[in-house]
């Protein structure tokens, strides 16, 4: 790495240590509101690897892309819901072509917990409330009948005020604590704990943009390393710490994801994605992917009614 690389790394770097693209989201109060309800584009300064004590609700408005919650790594589309554990890192990051932009694709609800338990000590019937808010923890990613209703109400949220909109983001919570568990994809592992401070948020951040600009061809470790200006050995550790998993599961698990996807909506052989989605050779894309999601990758193709 040059100087001006590792002087432009620490540029960066710094600037994340210093607030200037701070990992910890500060959430703004607003006197006149019990939630922060928001959308923005993306790309967006606010749409990164981050985590707030705040719970947030999360709805994807448009196009495709890879996301992060905790330590799992998956793919999204357009519609999808999810409910974010207070302290959870999450990041959405969508396939764009050179110079686009989504508008508004993203809808978020952000609230205190202790602020709806405070009202469950008043009004019981929220209590309802708690056990899906304590598995929220692992992130929940809500499907069928379930994400069509919340996501009906999520944006009612948007063109209402006061007292209607508080009624909506109350609606909110009743579809997700009434869900059946088979609409309730849990995403992070149970014993998954972040271990996260400003260093080592801001050093994620940076590797995973390395990762996701990259996960189909070369990735290394060493590259992402020297982009914060760290030797490999410390990068691995603060890496870990923060993630929960090692460099190269993370990029394993992203081109895994990134295949699932090619299977459930193309007809691309399975030797050619192999090679698309970064893997050297086939028996190994085999091995990884049957170890990762318990089937080959043809009969995930047809499960999920490829052919």
């Amino acid at each position: 790495m040059s100087r001006v690389q590792e002087a432009d790394a620490a540029v960066r770097l710094a600037e994340r240590l210093t607030g200037l693209r701070a990992n910890r989201e500060v959430i703004p109060h607003d006197p006149n509101s019990s939630v922060r309800w928001h959308e923005h584009d993306y790309p967006s300064p606010i749409a990164r690897w981050n985590y707030h004590p705040e719970y947030e609700i999360h709805l994807i408005r448009k196009g495709t892309g890879r996301f992060i919650v905790g330590d799992h790594l998956g793919t999204f589309e357009a519609g999808q819901v999810t409910l974010v554990g207070s302290g959870l890192p999450h990041d959405w990051v969508s396939d764009l072509e050179p110079g686009e932009v989504l508008t508004n694709r993203d809808a978020v609800i952000q609230f205190d917990g202790g602020w709806l338990r405070k009202c469950a000590e008043l009004m019981p019937e929220l209590t309802e409330v708690e056990p899906v808010l304590q598995q929220s923890a692992r992130g929940i990613h809500f499907t069928g009948e379930t994400a069509v209703a919340a996501t009906e109400a999520i944006e009612a949220v948007a063109v209402s005020t006061g007292v209607e909109r508080l009624h909506q983001v109350l609606r909110i919570l009743a579809v997700f604590a009434r869900s059946p568990q088979s609409d309730r994809v849990l995403l992070a592992r149970e014993w998954f704990q972040p271990q996260l401070d400003s260093q080592a948020a801001a050093v994620v951040d940076i590797a995973l943009e390395y990762i996701f600009a990259n996960h189909a061809g070369s990735v290394r470790m060493s590259e992402a390393a020297s982009l914060v200006g760290m030797t490999d050995p410390t990068f691995s550790k603060y890496f870990r710490k923060a993630t929960g998993q090692n460099f190269s599961d993370m990029v394993r698990k992203l081109r895994l994801a990134h295949a699932c996807r090619l299977l459930e909506q193309t007809d691309t052989p399975v030797s050619s994605i192999c090679y698309e989605v970064g893997f050297s050779n086939l028996s190994n894309f085999n091995r990884h992917f049957l170890s990762e999601t318990g089937v080959s990758p043809r009969a995930y193709r047809v499960a999920h009614g490829g052919s």
